[in-house]
């Protein structure tokens, strides 16, 4: 799976299993501004309907804080149960990075190195007196893939074992050699959750619960790999085709070991997030490690850190992953330089949460727009009136704007209401002119507007099409 969300394999003891269970509390936090609460459950509201997700349930840290969680649509379905932000949500691969944290805390600890071979930990790997650690936490190893499809086979169904993942997908021949490209495999984090048990001497669940979990509050995580949520948690759901919502088959144990098996609410991935906003955790120079994108042997970016991919949100730093299970997609965004992050768990494998975190981010931003921006803006919100300034129109424009197509323009995107983002996605010289692109992007549409400017400002054109 693209994210595939399973985590450590090892479970809490009992006791803290349990606290973990009876210390949840109501985990919903409104202190964010109105204006901007409105327009996210305007994104979570459409994009849920635009997918037909049952349920999505949300977290944003602003101003390095956690301002608001709020639980939308159906958590269970047939009887229909209200979403809430108390209920867990399997997280998927966002699981990884707590995978890599804890080999950075080994590392912190003088136990390993990040350069050091596999084969110094795990013994049998293909060519694992040359891969390393590093390269294992950043998908440039050339172990394969044991699970790259978007759905459970039957095998998977029934229990597995580390080591047994390890002998079939980790003993064959590499995909390609060590550190020459990027290519997403959940046996790489297989292996290093087996790193963190020899090293350690615990196991992987309970050593980050020990670590992570417990220092930073995160009361409701839960073992996802061991067994199915509880039913005061979201329910998991697939659709085959545009079929009908049904109950997700569950995974077997093991097959998520290190890889993906977390489950937990998003307040407590939020508090995750301002941990890695913080720096409150690790030592800086493993926040430098985890967040630094690795380079390819021929010098290219794989836009991967270890753990979490290393992107760029309208030019402000992002680190994201994505995380995803039978039944469950979720969304992680942090714009550490921003102080902000937003977290979308959802409970159907459609997607959504991607899109809702990306929108929401946006949102939070409020990045300011350019002169070419505001220009075009201004024309569209007027033409969603039914008017135009016609001192900005070159003539050829001028005489396409007559009666007719302003009206069809006003009766066409005025239902649309205030576009989500309104973002210039491109610009080149075409016939004299200034061309420009720009994205105009609402819950459950796109849209593409095309400008060409006269070196006099005057314009010739500009049109409205769907993106999709």
């Amino acid at each position: 799976m693209d994210c595939f969300t399973r985590l450590f394999r090892a479970s809490l003891p009992l006791a803290l299993a349990a606290a973990s269970t009876l210390s949840l509390s109501a985990q919903t936090v409104d202190t964010i501004d109105p204006a901007l609460k409105t327009k996210i459950d305007r994104i979570a509201h459409g994009v849920m309907e635009l997918h037909g997700v049952p349920s999505a349930s949300i977290a944003v840290v602003q101003h390095n804080k956690l301002v608001y969680t709020h639980g939308y649509g159906l958590a269970h379905i047939h009887p229909d149960v209200l979403a809430n932000p108390d209920m867990r949500y399997a997280i998927g691969s966002i699981s990884k990075q707590f995978t890599a944290a804890a080999i950075l805390l080994l590392q912190e600890q003088g136990k390993l190195k990040l350069d050091d071979p596999v084969g110094k930990y795990i013994l049998g790997l293909t060519r694992g007196d040359e891969v390393t650690i590093r390269q294992i936490l950043s998908h440039t190893s050339g172990y394969q893939d044991y699970w790259p499809e978007d759905y459970l086979m039957t095998p998977m169904m029934k229990p597995a074992t580390a080591q047994s993942i390890i002998d079939t997908w980790a003993k064959k021949p590499l995909d390609f050699e060590p550190g020459t490209q990027w290519q997403y495999s959940n046996t790489n984090y297989v292996i290093a959750g087996l790193i963190i048990e020899k090293v350690s001497g615990e196991k992987v669940f309970e050593f980050i619960g020990k670590h992570i979990f417990r220092p930073l509050g995160m009361k409701s995580v839960y073992n996802y790999d061991e067994a199915g949520l509880t039913s005061t948690d979201a329910a998991p759901y697939i659709r085959a085709a545009l079929g009908p919502l049904r109950p997700a088959p569950k995974e077997g144990a093991g097959w998520m070991f290190a890889a993906g098996e977390i489950a937990m609410t998003p307040h407590d991935l939020a508090l995750w997030n301002e941990s890695l906003i913080a720096q409150s955790l690790l030592k800086p120079e493993s926040y430098k490690e985890m967040f630094t994108s690795v380079k390819l042997k021929d010098g290219k970016d794989s836009h991967y850190g270890l753990g979490v991919f290393i992107r760029d949100l309208n030019s402000h730093r992002e680190i994201e992953h994505s995380g995803e299970v039978t039944g469950f997609v979720a969304e992680s965004i942090v714009l550490p330089d921003d102080g902000i992050s937003v977290i979308a768990l959802t409970n159907h494998m459609a997607g959504g949460a991607g899109q809702i975190g990306q929108l929401v981010a946006n949102a939070v931003l409020d990045t300011k727009l350019n002169p070419a921006e505001e220009q075009a803006l201004t024309i569209y919100r007027n033409l969603q009136k039914g008017e135009i300034d016609r001192t900005l129109l070159a003539p050829n424009l001028n005489d396409y704007f007559d009666a007719q197509t302003v009206k069809d323009f006003q009766t066409s995107l005025g239902p649309l209401g205030e576009p989500l983002v309104f973002q210039q996605a491109g610009e080149s010289l075409r016939g004299g002119m200034t061309e420009r692109s720009f994205r105009i992007t609402y819950p459950t549409r796109r849209l593409i507007l095309s400008t060409y400017t006269y070196p006099d400002g005057k314009l010739e054109q500009y049109l409205v099409s769907p993106a999709d």
